[in-house]
């Protein structure tokens, strides 16, 4: 099972992290490692190395099928599901990452760093470029999105990524977050809706 993540996938976004408003010239892919994978509702232990961890929440979609150099035409054919998901990230690690040059792995592969929710059937969804979702924390909602804003949508993304990597049925791909990424602290509870279902639940402990 292979997790990747799209980084700079919503302008938006891109302007809170850089202050500029613009589109990679190409998705900006990264893996995480398997033992990221959180679910089931179980706690995030904030790791004690970073001194600000903070949540994006993205779309997440489960692959269903082996396909490699898949047309975009084609991709919707090789997912079936998606839930919310929370892609962890060690800001303070990755501020000095981009600075240097250096990969992302210790600062968004850490464990942990890749929750999942519940996944729920593509089909119940007129189409998954116009999905909203949102996350709460401690019953506030601090992030909204919606898929129509991505840059590179979901079939593009499918399509890319198999150029370069084989897919294969269970892995996962994490789609961009919208604007509004923040940090999380000890007893914070965290609850992700697409739309108004609520798919994924846990605390940080």
């Amino acid at each position: 099972m292979k997790i990747f993540a799209v980084g700079m996938n919503y302008i938006q976004h891109n302007k809170e992290l850089d202050g500029t408003l613009y589109k990679p010239e190409k998705p900006v892919i990264f893996t995480k490692a398997d033992s990221a994978l959180l679910k089931d509702h179980k706690p995030f232990f904030i790791p004690d190395w970073s001194e600000q961890v903070e949540y994006e929440t993205e779309l997440v979609v489960r692959i269903c099928r082996l396909g490699k150099s898949i047309p975009a035409r084609f991709a919707h054919r090789y997912y079936d599901a998606v839930t919310v998901g929370i892609d962890f990230t060690a800001r303070d690690i990755q501020r000095e990452a981009r600075k240097k040059g250096l990969p992302w792995e210790l600062c968004k592969g850490f464990d942990g760093s890749a929750v999942i929710g519940d996944w729920v059937d593509v089909q119940k969804f007129r189409d998954i470029q116009a999905i909203h979702f949102h996350l709460d924390i401690n019953g506030h909602t601090v992030q909204e999105g919606c898929s129509s804003d991505m840059l590179y949508k979901v079939d593009e993304l499918v399509a890319y990524i198999s150029q370069y990597f084989t897919l294969k049925t269970g892995d996962l791909l994490y789609t961009g977050t919208p604007v509004g990424v923040g940090p999380v602290k000890i007893d914070d509870h965290l609850e992700g809706y697409l739309e108004d279902r609520k798919v994924l639940e846990f605390n940080c402990k």
